[in-house]
């Protein structure tokens, strides 16, 4: 059952400052030509994504200060994940989402890589990706490469049969809790479905109207958690980048949020976060040169979370080669920083560090790293992955009935 204290919480997102998320800024590299000032790290210990399901399910004595009280004291509560919206990109556009800007609430951090594959798993799991195992988007396992969104292996396709979800992410979706699922129909019989959703009650939407009536389905039900999933953000991210059509998107968002909101029975709430934000990288993407290709066994990750595995012996070579080609444009790191400073959680289980690389980069500038083998049917205007705060940054708020 979700738990229920009364602790004060932040004003309005429209009442706040955009540089909330300096509390989480580290510099681990040149500033970038467009200011940003570093990496930023999740905070797993406090406010972050993989923290809001244990916070409503583990029966806390009380909420911490990043929480929403609303949340927290209601006895029903919707968790609604707008795929694709970063804070930052929200705290500049108050006038094109009015009703999300007048919920209560604050940034909070999403998880390493700011890929929706992971952050999705942290948030119905609740851990860290180096303890659930769903470290990226492509992922090295077993000598190939999964995708895991589509679960296809590079070599063999389908992959359900080959890598079981059940195993590779081993743990249960909510910490066992029953809860309801409304995500897209089509998502019902795929291997990242089964990794992170498992042993949810199913009540999936064909078109995204259908979201705000299976929420007061739910609730009507007497459903006391309402996970719910809506993905048009990142598409339009993807196609178009930042400019009209994300605007567009985000408020035709906005207008469904209020809906969601509308089903509120008494004492249920709507909180509202997301896996990640957004970095506008139009067609810059950098291809590897000869120099690193040559030390490169394979590659796995994403364009802007790009791992390299190292051909045997050749590490260090490769980490310099690397840090010389992107070190102007990318926080390059070896296996041992990213696993010693904690980017994957304070924990990293022996299967989720085999799937790591052994060079990350990870561009702080509006970049991708080409990989040949990552491509798809539409060209990528907007991306995520990166530790910027562009990336990492997410909304957590919160409306009630």
């Amino acid at each position: 059952m979700v738990v229920a204290k009364t602790q004060s919480r932040p004003c309005s997102l429209a009442g706040q400052i955009t540089d909330v998320w300096l509390t989480w800024a580290v510099n681990l590299g040149p500033e970038s030509t467009d200011g940003s000032i570093g990496l930023v790290l999740p905070d797993y210990s406090g406010a972050c994504v993989s923290n809001i399901v244990p916070t409503l399910l583990a029966g806390m004595p009380s909420a911490p200060p990043w929480f929403p009280a609303a949340a927290f004291d209601a006895r029903q509560v919707v968790l609604l994940v707008l795929d694709g919206l970063g804070w930052d990109q929200l705290a500049t556009r108050h006038d094109v989402a009015p009703h999300l800007a007048s919920m209560a609430g604050s940034a909070i951090t999403t998880v390493c890589p700011t890929t929706t594959a992971t952050a999705l798993t942290s948030i119905a799991t609740g851990l860290p990706p180096g303890e659930h195992g769903v470290v990226g988007y492509r992922i090295r396992t077993d000598g190939s490469v999964l995708n895991a969104l589509r679960w296809q292996l590079d070599s063999d396709g389908d992959a359900r049969s080959i890598v079981l979800p059940e195993d590779f992410q081993p743990h249960e979706p909510f910490l066992g809790h029953p809860a309801s699922v409304i995500t897209k129909s089509e998502f019902a019989p795929t291997g990242f479905t089964r990794a992170h959703l498992r042993g949810g009650v199913w009540a999936p939407w064909s078109t995204p109207s259908g979201i705000a009536a299976e929420v007061g389905r739910r609730l009507s039900a007497g459903d006391d958690l309402v996970y719910a999933y809506y993905d048009g953000i990142d598409h339009v991210s993807h196609l178009h980048g930042l400019g009209e059509h994300f605007d567009e998107e985000l408020s035709h968002a906005d207008s469904l949020v209020a809906r969601v909101a509308n089903q509120l029975v008494d004492g249920a709430a709507l909180l509202v976060t997301a896996d990640h934000g957004q970095v506008h990288v139009g067609d810059d993407v950098r291809r590897l040169p000869r120099s690193v290709l040559d030390l490169t066994a394979s590659l796995s990750g994403e364009g802007r979370f790009r791992w390299l595995h190292a051909k045997p012996g050749a590490e260090k070579e490769l980490l310099d080669s690397a840090r010389q080609a992107f070190g102007e444009v990318a926080w390059v790191v070896d296996v041992d920083t990213v696993v010693d400073d904690r980017w994957f959680g304070p924990v990293v289980t022996s299967d989720a560090r085999q799937r790591l690389g052994d060079v990350a980069i990870v561009p702080f500038e509006p970049v991708a790293i080409h990989d040949p083998a990552d491509t798809g049917n539409i060209t990528l205007i907007g991306r995520h992955g990166s530790m910027t705060s562009a990336e990492v940054l997410v909304p957590l708020l919160v409306a009630t009935s």
